[in-house]
């Protein structure tokens, strides 16, 4: 059986290990039952809550970076997606197809979906290649 695991529950895995502490310990130290912990990890529970995260930062004890990558895990583990009430039409339609599809998207087209969102970020940072004509030889010039 294959484990998939919401980034939430990867990322708070990966530090608690890095760190050296076991489950017992870091729900000791939160003030939480170990199966929290546990099915948070399994990814049966999540996301966690804001009051959760921060106590796994403090209990951990971790670097600027680490405080970032949690967090961040934490957000894109969030289960639901809300839509302000002044988005174009186009998009509550975009959203309630994925929505429908998500379960039968095949891993290539995750993959792809992906890019295309971060497409934007990419066509920002370089500036479009400057295409050179190439000067048309007479036919003098030609060799045959």
């Amino acid at each position: 059986m294959r484990v998939i695991l919401s980034p939430f529950s990867r990322v708070l895995r990966e530090l608690r290990m890095r760190h050296g502490m076991r489950q017992g310990d870091l729900a000791d130290a939160m003030g939480y039952e170990q199966t929290y912990i546990s099915a948070l990890e399994i990814g049966t529970k999540g996301p966690p809550t804001a009051e959760f995260t921060e106590r796994a930062i403090s209990a951990l004890k971790l670097c600027p970076a680490e405080q970032a990558e949690l967090r961040t895990a934490a957000a894109a583990s969030e289960r639901q997606i809300k839509l302000r009430n002044d988005m174009p039409e186009a998009l509550f339609w975009m959203v309630s197809e994925l929505r429908d599809h998500l379960e039968t998207l095949h891993p290539a087209q995750v993959t792809l979906i992906r890019e295309i969102i971060g497409m934007r970020a990419r066509l920002a940072e370089s500036p479009p290649v400057e295409l050179h004509r190439i000067r048309k030889r007479p036919r003098s010039e030609a060799t045959m």
